[in-house]
């Protein structure tokens, strides 16, 4: 996206750029048609790097002005936070004035230096310029990639009581809404950052809408008590204990969070006509692992259930189950649906996780699913 397409014409003589106020304001909700944040963020970037190096030099081929240089960094910041970057930290907001770039510089030894001037621009506004290009290659690689296509927009998770009624409440921006039972279960829905979700991100947003007052590790500690009662499955415990002792080792925060008990899609009345439909099979995943290569894991732990069904209980009351040709396709089915979306699926037998190898399986396992999804080289 080119920096002049966030101005008119002008008359082409005296005023060739004229800012369009009303684009640069709608840009704070969303971009313009046809465009992404990432190409907005980027040149808008480029505009206020060049218009701020402008004014601290030479004062040549400047597009903005006191009144809308302000409006630009508002959008600019709105749109770094919906890519889940953090915003700079500006010291002025305009080019002159009391908050202006020419006071600050007065008061902090650059004066007569145009290189100086150039450094605290480069300061402020290089770490933006280089996230953004880090995001633009992963985004230029993930068109050569299979992962999934869609846009990340919430996680509904982690019920620990009767299961969530989901409803598509807006069609046409795709929002749901739990209108039953939301109260057992946590909803995600932050901008996801470009290098996936860590257990530092999850825990910053747990602090931040359930534990205000806590500091880090008395909030991890909450998150995990939480996560961990959503889960009834001696396996999918053993899982959950296996992976999350990760977290206390040296820069375990920074490892992929791992979320459990993940709705996938839900639909209720297509269950309740009693027909079925193979795209409907799995409500939702056990576990899933958002990667740094920005891989989506899905973690499963088979039990019985998923193969077989029950017979009636013998005469000492243990009940035995019959494989189940059809419950095993619907599940593979599910499987190459999920494949074919760009998710990576594991799955794991409940068995193999309930004798004294189970732990060793699982450390081992995650050893080297870490190993393969990490954070791409610069």
């Amino acid at each position: 996206m080119d920096v002049e397409a966030f101005f008119s014409s002008g008359d082409g003589w005296a005023q060739p750029w004229v800012l369009d106020v009303e684009l640069i304001e709608s840009l704070r909700f969303g971009p313009p048609a046809g465009r992404t944040d990432l190409e907005v963020a980027i040149a808008l970037t480029r505009l206020l790097h060049h218009d701020f190096v402008s004014h601290g030099t030479d004062g040549k081929g400047r597009h903005l002005d006191d009144e809308t240089v302000p409006v630009v960094i508002k959008a600019h910041r709105a749109v770094l936070e919906r890519l889940a970057l953090k915003p700079p930290a500006w010291p002025f907001r305009t080019f002159e004035g009391p908050r202006g770039f020419g006071t600050y510089w007065r008061d902090n030894d650059m004066r007569g230096s145009w290189q100086a001037r150039r450094d605290c621009i480069e300061q402020i506004l290089g770490p933006t310029r280089d996230a953004l290009e880090d995001l633009q290659e992963l985004e230029y690689e993930r068109r050569f990639s299979k992962g999934p296509s869609g846009t990340f927009k919430n996680l509904i998770f982690a019920a620990d009581g009767a299961k969530p009624q989901i409803v598509l409440r807006d069609a046409v921006n795709n929002d749901v809404e739990i209108v039953r039972h939301a109260d057992t279960c946590l909803v995600f829905t932050d901008p996801l950052p470009p290098h996936g979700l860590t257990w530092r991100q999850m825990v910053a947003w747990w602090t931040a809408n359930h534990q205000p007052d806590a500091d880090e590790k008395s909030a991890a500690d909450t998150l995990y008590r939480r996560l961990y009662r959503s889960l009834d499955s001696p396996p999918e415990q053993l899982l959950m204990i296996t992976y999350c002792a990760r977290y206390a080792e040296d820069g375990g925060f920074d490892l992929p969070a791992l979320i459990p008990q993940v709705y996938l899609h839900y639909d209720p009345y297509t269950r309740r006509s009693g027909q079925q439909s193979g795209a409907l099979y799995r409500q939702r995943m056990d576990f899933l692992l958002l990667a740094p290569d920005r891989s989506r894991i899905v973690i499963e732990v088979d039990g019985v259930q998923h193969y077989g069904r029950p017979n009636p209980p013998d005469e000492h009351g243990r009940v035995t189950h019959t494989a189940a040709p059809q419950l095993y396709a619907e599940m593979v089915a599910e499987d190459r649906r999920l494949r074919l979306a760009g998710y990576e699926i594991y799955r794991f037998g409940g068995w193999e996780l309930t004798g004294a190898g189970g732990e060793r399986v699982l450390t081992d396992f995650f050893t080297d699913l870490l190993a393969r999804h990490q954070k791409p080289a610069p």
